[in-house]
């Protein structure tokens, strides 16, 4: 695709449309970084995204139980101090 580069005040920018956007995964901020003269483009990725969605998920499909629930809470790695 091609696309002409504009003047936005002392700087200049491109147009992306809404569909190559949405397809690429970009909010309102993206990453962006020269490298070998290319621009690249990414979209920020926050840590843990979509967890909460996930765990109710988990929850809803009752899988968000203790996998060991008579496992002692004493374990051998909780007794005494560890040497290093």
């Amino acid at each position: 695709m091609l696309t002409k580069i504009v003047p936005i005040g002392n700087s200049r920018g491109i147009r992306i449309p809404k569909a190559m956007l949405e397809h690429c995964g970009f909010g309102e901020e993206v990453e962006l970084q020269a490298k070998n003269g290319t621009l690249i483009l990414r979209p920020i990725n926050t840590a843990r995204a979509g967890w909460a969605g996930a765990f109710s998920g988990m929850t809803a499909a009752k899988d968000d139980q203790m996998v060991h629930e008579d496992a002692p809470t004493g374990t051998l790695f909780d007794v005494g101090e560890w040497e290093w």
